[in-house]
């Protein structure tokens, strides 16, 4: 019945939220403290990417990325991801949404490399990863956490509207965004079918 779409749809959904908000934190983590301790080239070459990754519309570069990867599934390797897979809209959403969550952690670490504990910790023989991983990182843990909560939401979004356009979730796998989809064809004889996977992304 619907309720039971609507859970097993839901499970999808969230995994794929929090999976890619995750992804997406971490190494927006290790881009910023990268681009922000270091700075020069490496900040130059950091901050290019993802201005290129910003000046797409998120759901524009996800479009783009899920039906180029619908096709032929995704190869770096020895990994290799199907084309029906799970993966393939939890990585598009992390990479998407790496930028968004990279620039404003770069921009806290150039202010916190100038603060007082970071020059008495350098002054005190500290490395660079020793000053990035003990002084900086868990000052940039509030920030992170609350930019995670805000991402899983926005890449919720993001993933039905991926499904709904057929570039993210494929069958036989299910979601909040193919229920919509599906229930779109019969918006006239049995609105509920959109109605309840809707408002279940709405809440």
């Amino acid at each position: 019945d619907e309720m039971v779409r609507l859970m097993y749809g839901g499970r999808t959904s969230l995994f794929i939220s929090l999976a890619a908000s995750l992804i997406a934190t971490f190494s927006a983590l290790a881009l910023a403290l990268l681009a922000g301790w270091f700075r020069g080239r490496v900040d130059a070459v950091i901050s290019f990417l993802l201005d290129v990754i910003w000046a797409f519309p998120v759901l524009l570069l996800g479009i783009a990325l899920g039906t180029a990867l619908a096709v032929g599934g995704l190869q770096l390797g020895p990994i290799s991801i199907s084309a029906g897979s799970i993966w393939i809209p939890t990585l598009i959403g992390a990479f998407v949404f790496s930028a968004y969550i990279a620039r404003p952690l770069r921009g806290e670490v150039l202010a916190l490399r100038e603060q007082e504990f970071v020059k008495a910790a350098v002054a005190g023989g500290a490395g660079s990863g020793r000053v990035m991983l003990g002084e900086l990182l868990p000052n940039l843990l509030p920030t992170a956490i609350v930019l995670f909560t805000v991402n899983v939401a926005n890449m919720m979004l993001l993933e039905a509207g991926l499904s709904f356009l057929g570039a993210g979730v494929q069958a036989p796998n299910a979601s909040w965004g193919t229920m919509i989809a599906g229930g779109f064809e019969l918006i006239f004889s049995s609105p509920l079918l959109m109605i309840l996977p809707s408002t279940m992304v709405f809440l």
